[in-house]
Protein backbone atom coordinates (compact mmCIF):
# COMPACT_ATOMS: atom_id res chain seq x y z
CA UNK A 1 0.00 0.00 0.00
CA UNK A 2 1.04 3.46 -0.73
CA UNK A 3 2.44 5.32 1.84
CA UNK A 4 -0.71 7.53 3.79
CA UNK A 5 -1.27 10.77 3.99
CA UNK A 6 -4.00 13.17 5.48
CA UNK A 7 -4.87 16.23 3.27
CA UNK A 8 -3.79 19.06 5.71
CA UNK A 9 -6.87 21.05 4.78
CA UNK A 10 -8.90 18.33 6.69
CA UNK A 11 -7.58 19.50 9.82
CA UNK A 12 -8.77 22.93 9.06
CA UNK A 13 -12.18 21.87 8.29
CA UNK A 14 -12.37 19.48 11.53
CA UNK A 15 -10.64 21.82 13.47
CA UNK A 16 -13.42 25.07 11.82
CA UNK A 17 -16.36 22.57 12.63
CA UNK A 18 -15.58 22.13 16.19
CA UNK A 19 -17.67 25.06 17.26
CA UNK A 20 -20.41 24.44 14.87
CA UNK A 21 -23.70 22.14 15.50
CA UNK A 22 -22.99 18.13 15.12
CA UNK A 23 -25.56 18.30 11.88
CA UNK A 24 -24.81 21.83 10.40
CA UNK A 25 -26.92 23.58 7.74
CA UNK A 26 -25.85 24.01 4.64
CA UNK A 27 -27.11 27.36 3.64
CA UNK A 28 -24.53 28.13 1.03
CA UNK A 29 -22.44 27.24 -1.78
CA UNK A 30 -19.41 27.26 0.50
CA UNK A 31 -20.85 25.30 2.87
CA UNK A 32 -22.00 22.92 0.56
CA UNK A 33 -18.09 22.73 -0.87
CA UNK A 34 -17.19 22.01 2.19
CA UNK A 35 -19.75 19.28 2.99
CA UNK A 36 -18.47 17.75 -0.15
CA UNK A 37 -15.23 17.75 0.59
CA UNK A 38 -15.37 16.44 4.25
CA UNK A 39 -17.60 13.52 2.29
CA UNK A 40 -15.02 12.97 -0.15
CA UNK A 41 -12.09 12.90 2.63
CA UNK A 42 -14.04 10.21 4.66
CA UNK A 43 -13.53 8.15 1.93
CA UNK A 44 -9.95 8.48 1.62
CA UNK A 45 -10.09 7.62 5.13
CA UNK A 46 -12.30 4.52 4.92
CA UNK A 47 -9.30 2.38 4.93
CA UNK A 48 -8.95 2.85 8.09
CA UNK A 49 -12.27 1.77 9.45
CA UNK A 50 -12.84 3.71 12.28
CA UNK A 51 -15.15 3.19 15.09
CA UNK A 52 -17.02 6.92 16.74
CA UNK A 53 -14.06 6.74 19.65
CA UNK A 54 -11.70 6.65 16.97
CA UNK A 55 -13.08 9.41 15.02
CA UNK A 56 -12.55 11.95 18.03
CA UNK A 57 -9.08 10.71 18.32
CA UNK A 58 -8.42 12.14 14.61
CA UNK A 59 -10.48 15.04 15.25
CA UNK A 60 -8.60 15.92 18.64
CA UNK A 61 -5.52 15.19 16.57
CA UNK A 62 -6.15 17.82 14.23
CA UNK A 63 -7.48 20.56 16.01
CA UNK A 64 -4.37 20.65 18.36
CA UNK A 65 -2.62 20.41 15.12
CA UNK A 66 -4.53 22.92 13.12
CA UNK A 67 -4.01 25.11 16.54
CA UNK A 68 -0.39 24.67 16.76
CA UNK A 69 -0.80 23.06 20.01
CA UNK A 70 1.88 20.71 21.50
CA UNK A 71 1.45 16.91 20.20
CA UNK A 72 -0.05 15.26 22.99
CA UNK A 73 1.85 11.79 22.32
CA UNK A 74 5.59 11.44 20.84
CA UNK A 75 5.10 12.10 16.94
CA UNK A 76 8.58 10.02 15.72
CA UNK A 77 6.96 7.12 17.60
CA UNK A 78 3.60 7.18 16.35
CA UNK A 79 3.62 8.80 13.38
CA UNK A 80 5.27 6.13 11.25
CA UNK A 81 2.95 3.80 12.61
CA UNK A 82 -0.20 5.26 10.51
CA UNK A 83 0.79 3.70 7.44
CA UNK A 84 1.19 -0.07 9.38
CA UNK A 85 -2.24 1.04 10.94
CA UNK A 86 -3.88 1.99 7.61
CA UNK A 87 -2.28 -1.75 6.09
CA UNK A 88 -3.95 -3.73 8.95
CA UNK A 89 -7.18 -2.23 8.76
CA UNK A 90 -6.87 -2.74 4.96
CA UNK A 91 -6.34 -5.94 5.04
CA UNK A 92 -8.99 -7.10 7.71
CA UNK A 93 -11.43 -5.18 5.38
CA UNK A 94 -10.22 -7.10 2.62
CA UNK A 95 -10.46 -10.53 4.40
CA UNK A 96 -14.16 -9.68 5.39
CA UNK A 97 -15.12 -8.98 2.21
CA UNK A 98 -14.05 -11.91 0.55
CA UNK A 99 -15.92 -14.02 2.98
CA UNK A 100 -19.07 -12.20 2.09
CA UNK A 101 -17.84 -12.07 -1.18
CA UNK A 102 -17.28 -15.65 -1.43
CA UNK A 103 -21.24 -16.39 0.24
CA UNK A 104 -22.62 -14.08 -2.35
CA UNK A 105 -21.37 -16.12 -5.40
CA UNK A 106 -22.02 -19.23 -4.04
CA UNK A 107 -25.39 -18.01 -4.06
CA UNK A 108 -25.73 -17.01 -7.27
CA UNK A 109 -24.07 -20.20 -8.53
CA UNK A 110 -26.77 -22.25 -7.39
CA UNK A 111 -29.32 -20.47 -9.66
CA UNK A 112 -30.11 -21.76 -13.37
CA UNK A 113 -28.65 -20.13 -16.46
CA UNK A 114 -25.55 -19.37 -14.79
CA UNK A 115 -21.88 -20.30 -16.19
CA UNK A 116 -19.17 -20.60 -13.44
CA UNK A 117 -15.74 -20.45 -14.73
CA UNK A 118 -12.51 -21.75 -13.74
CA UNK A 119 -11.39 -18.16 -12.89
CA UNK A 120 -14.20 -18.32 -10.67
CA UNK A 121 -15.84 -15.45 -12.71
CA UNK A 122 -19.84 -16.02 -12.84
CA UNK A 123 -21.34 -15.11 -15.94
CA UNK A 124 -25.48 -15.10 -16.54
CA UNK A 125 -27.33 -14.15 -20.09
CA UNK A 126 -29.70 -11.69 -20.02
CA UNK A 127 -30.05 -11.30 -23.87
CA UNK A 128 -28.45 -13.29 -26.35
CA UNK A 129 -26.60 -11.38 -29.04
CA UNK A 130 -26.33 -12.06 -32.80
CA UNK A 131 -23.32 -10.73 -33.73
CA UNK A 132 -19.69 -11.47 -33.57
CA UNK A 133 -17.75 -12.38 -30.01
CA UNK A 134 -15.12 -10.08 -29.67
CA UNK A 135 -11.21 -11.92 -29.05
CA UNK A 136 -8.70 -10.27 -26.08
CA UNK A 137 -7.48 -8.50 -28.29
CA UNK A 138 -10.10 -6.05 -29.38
CA UNK A 139 -11.62 -3.24 -28.54
CA UNK A 140 -15.38 -2.81 -27.90
CA UNK A 141 -18.25 -0.68 -27.12
CA UNK A 142 -20.68 -1.28 -24.44
CA UNK A 143 -22.94 0.56 -22.11
CA UNK A 144 -22.58 -0.76 -18.55
CA UNK A 145 -23.57 -0.17 -14.97
CA UNK A 146 -21.27 -1.43 -11.90
CA UNK A 147 -22.69 -2.28 -8.53
CA UNK A 148 -21.81 -4.12 -5.01
CA UNK A 149 -23.66 -6.98 -4.36
CA UNK A 150 -25.78 -4.75 -2.22
CA UNK A 151 -26.70 -2.94 -5.23
CA UNK A 152 -25.19 0.22 -4.97
CA UNK A 153 -23.91 1.90 -8.48
CA UNK A 154 -19.85 2.76 -8.27
CA UNK A 155 -20.08 3.36 -12.01
CA UNK A 156 -21.82 3.47 -15.00
CA UNK A 157 -21.33 4.45 -18.86
CA UNK A 158 -24.18 6.79 -18.49
CA UNK A 159 -22.36 8.65 -15.87
CA UNK A 160 -19.95 9.50 -18.31
CA UNK A 161 -22.44 10.49 -21.44
CA UNK A 162 -23.01 7.17 -23.19
CA UNK A 163 -21.16 4.23 -24.48
CA UNK A 164 -17.67 3.51 -23.56
CA UNK A 165 -15.01 2.31 -25.83
CA UNK A 166 -12.08 0.35 -24.93
CA UNK A 167 -9.90 -2.22 -25.49
CA UNK A 168 -10.12 -5.92 -23.41
CA UNK A 169 -6.51 -5.60 -23.28
CA UNK A 170 -7.09 -2.53 -20.87
CA UNK A 171 -9.85 -3.43 -18.35
CA UNK A 172 -10.58 -5.62 -15.10
CA UNK A 173 -9.90 -9.51 -15.96
CA UNK A 174 -13.23 -10.22 -15.52
CA UNK A 175 -14.70 -7.98 -18.51
CA UNK A 176 -11.62 -9.30 -20.39
CA UNK A 177 -13.00 -13.08 -19.73
CA UNK A 178 -16.52 -12.22 -19.89
CA UNK A 179 -17.06 -9.91 -23.02
CA UNK A 180 -15.22 -13.05 -24.95
CA UNK A 181 -18.45 -14.67 -23.72
CA UNK A 182 -20.66 -12.41 -25.41
CA UNK A 183 -21.95 -11.42 -28.96
CA UNK A 184 -22.64 -8.05 -30.46
CA UNK A 185 -25.84 -6.85 -29.07
CA UNK A 186 -26.05 -9.17 -25.96
CA UNK A 187 -26.62 -8.14 -22.24
CA UNK A 188 -24.86 -10.08 -20.01
CA UNK A 189 -23.88 -9.59 -15.78
CA UNK A 190 -20.86 -10.19 -15.01
CA UNK A 191 -20.25 -11.11 -11.18
CA UNK A 192 -16.36 -10.89 -10.59
CA UNK A 193 -14.31 -12.11 -7.61
CA UNK A 194 -12.22 -9.38 -5.93
CA UNK A 195 -8.86 -11.02 -7.87
CA UNK A 196 -10.74 -10.19 -11.08
CA UNK A 197 -11.39 -6.58 -10.20
CA UNK A 198 -9.54 -4.34 -8.03
CA UNK A 199 -8.44 -6.86 -5.90
CA UNK A 200 -7.28 -5.98 -2.13
CA UNK A 201 -6.80 -2.37 -2.81
CA UNK A 202 -10.33 -1.29 -3.21
CA UNK A 203 -11.12 2.52 -5.27
CA UNK A 204 -13.55 4.79 -4.48
CA UNK A 205 -16.81 3.46 -3.54
CA UNK A 206 -14.99 -0.42 -4.49
CA UNK A 207 -14.20 -1.61 -0.78
CA UNK A 208 -10.80 -3.72 -0.42
CA UNK A 209 -11.43 -7.24 -1.57
CA UNK A 210 -14.93 -6.55 -2.41
CA UNK A 211 -16.93 -8.66 -5.11
CA UNK A 212 -18.56 -6.47 -8.17
CA UNK A 213 -21.26 -6.78 -10.24
CA UNK A 214 -21.75 -6.19 -13.98
CA UNK A 215 -24.69 -5.45 -16.42
CA UNK A 216 -23.15 -5.20 -19.72
CA UNK A 217 -24.47 -4.41 -22.96
CA UNK A 218 -22.26 -4.88 -26.08
CA UNK A 219 -22.76 -3.05 -28.63
CA UNK A 220 -20.07 -3.19 -30.86
CA UNK A 221 -16.76 -4.55 -31.68
CA UNK A 222 -14.37 -1.66 -32.99
CA UNK A 223 -11.80 -1.58 -36.09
Amino acid sequence: MKRFFVPCVLAGLIAGGAALAADPELKTDDAKTFYALGFDLSNKLGVFRMTPAELEYLKAGLTDGNAKKTARVDMPTYAPKINDLANSRQAAGAADEKKRGKAYLDTIAAKPNIKKNISGMLFETVTEGTGKTPLATDKVKVNYKGTLTDGTVFDASEKHGGPATFSLTEVYKCWTEGLQMMKVGGKAKLYCPSDMAEGNRGRGLIPPGATVVFEVELLDIVK
